[in-house]
């Protein structure tokens, strides 16, 4: 008798996909699937791009683990040296670990090393991860923390600005959560206890909300003056998943220190942090490090993985796809009001859908992702009641796949709202 999967798994879709390329899944059967779910936000360049799968099996021909606190290898020093090309110039040294959680809290140990101060600020909604550290620093929904907490001390929580939930303009939130934010350093955590304030640039599990640019440079203003060090989770954001290369390019802000992922190797677990070396220099020796992180193949896809954002011109690609995606789903929001919000920075769109009184509605929600997985398109849903659809569509989707999608969203929604 065999061995099963966990039955603490959940399954968003009924889909066993055996294969994949570009934007599509295809099951057993042979049936495709639009995937606007990019193994939430992993698949960028789509699925098995010829470019990565071409590196990655050269790899692994090659050399396929070179442990690197033991051996260095050279895609992993070619992999830094690219780096250097798309990151602030200021931020000039990197760590390497496999998943995001991993690298988040790689950043809290430097920021906490760094400074000699022991606390996080974090804000409401954010995904940062499943391990300890991180998972303490998680508000997106109660069910990530259930049955675990106490968790990780130190770690404060200030409003996010979520403009639609406040049901305030961008900037009354913004001047609203930058005094919340003050006020919590003036109750709570003191600047001068503060190690790190740490923030997703636009809340990924937490709803699929863009931070107004002005909260940015304000956290940034703040850190300055009092030494904190500014941590941008880019997780899921990051590698031109907004229509930039880094979300927090959309404004002035700049971070002290970036966390990378998902979609940074096309699929291959790879996570990463960059921080200046002055910065990077004072966390404790041996404090890095791990057995996997720096893998040589998941290093060699994530070479290819910015040759094809930058042969293929993804980042604009992003941006102008996603402008088409976000100005279709208000035509649609204007004829379904169901839909309460549509919002979004590049290919990083959400449908918030709510009851005739405003309330949030997850189960209309639910309805319509498997709606459309009926119709031939894959999504998921996000927020603390599970009411938003987001759309990640891979950074290679044309204009005929978004319409093509849109045209499945719309049977979806006419199915299940009528």
């Amino acid at each position: 008798m065999g061995a099963k999967l966990s039955p603490l798994l959940s399954q968003a879709t009924n889909v066993l996909a055996v294969r994949g390329q570009g934007c599509r899944l295809y099951d057993e059967a042979g049936r495709g699937y639009l995937d606007f779910t990019s193994g939430i936000g992993v698949t960028s360049t789509g699925h098995c791009h010829p470019h990565v799968v071409a590196a990655a099996q050269a790899q692994t021909a090659d050399l396929i683990h070179g442990q690197f606190t033991t051996v260095m290898h050279p895609r992993l020093l070619e992999l830094t040296e690219r780096l250097g090309d798309v990151l602030p110039d200021q931020l000039d040294s990197v760590f390497y670990a496999n998943a995001g959680t991993e690298a988040v809290e790689a950043a809290v140990r430097l920021a906490r090393q760094a400074t000699r101060r022991t606390n996080i600020i974090v804000f409401q909604g954010s995904f940062h991860g499943r391990t300890t550290a991180s998972l303490a620093m998680t508000t997106s929904k109660t069910s990530y923390r259930a049955g675990l907490q106490p968790l990780m001390s130190g770690v404060f929580v200030a409003p996010f600005p979520y403009s639609y939930r406040y049901g305030w303009k961008a900037e009354e939130t913004t001047a609203f959560c930058l005094k919340e934010l003050d006020y919590l350093l003036a109750t709570q955590s003191a600047p001068e206890e503060t190690a790190a304030i740490v923030i997703e640039p636009v809340l990924g599990e937490g709803g699929y909300v863009p931070a107004p640019p002005g909260f940015l440079e304000g956290i940034a203003e703040r850190c300055r003056m009092h030494g904190i060090v500014f941590v941008i989770d880019e997780v899921q954001t990051g590698f031109g998943r907004t229509g930039e290369f880094w979300a927090f390019e959309h404004g002035a802000a700049r971070p002290d220190v970036i966390v990378m992922a998902k979609g940074i190797a096309s699929g291959f677990p790879l996570s990463a942090i960059a921080a200046s070396e002055e910065l990077m220099s004072r966390g404790w020796p041996g404090s890095q490090g791990g057995t996997y992180g720096g893998n040589a193949v998941a290093a060699a896809a994530a070479i290819a993985t910015l040759d094809v954002i930058r042969d293929e011109a993804l980042v604009g690609n992003a941006h102008d796809m996603g402008t088409l995606l976000l100005t279709a789903l208000r035509r649609l929001q204007a004829s379904h009001p169901a839909i309460g919000d549509v919002r979004g920075l590049g290919l990083m769109a959400a449908t918030e859908f709510v009851t005739d009184s405003g309330e949030p509605d997850g189960l209309t929600a639910k309805g319509v992702t498997a709606a459309a997985e009926r119709n031939g398109l894959l999504l998921l849903t996000c927020g603390p009641h599970g009411n938003v659809v987001r759309w990640i569509p891979p950074l290679i989707v044309t204009e005929e796949e978004i319409d093509e999608g849109l045209v499945a969203f719309e049977a979806a929604l006419a199915e299940s709202t009528g």
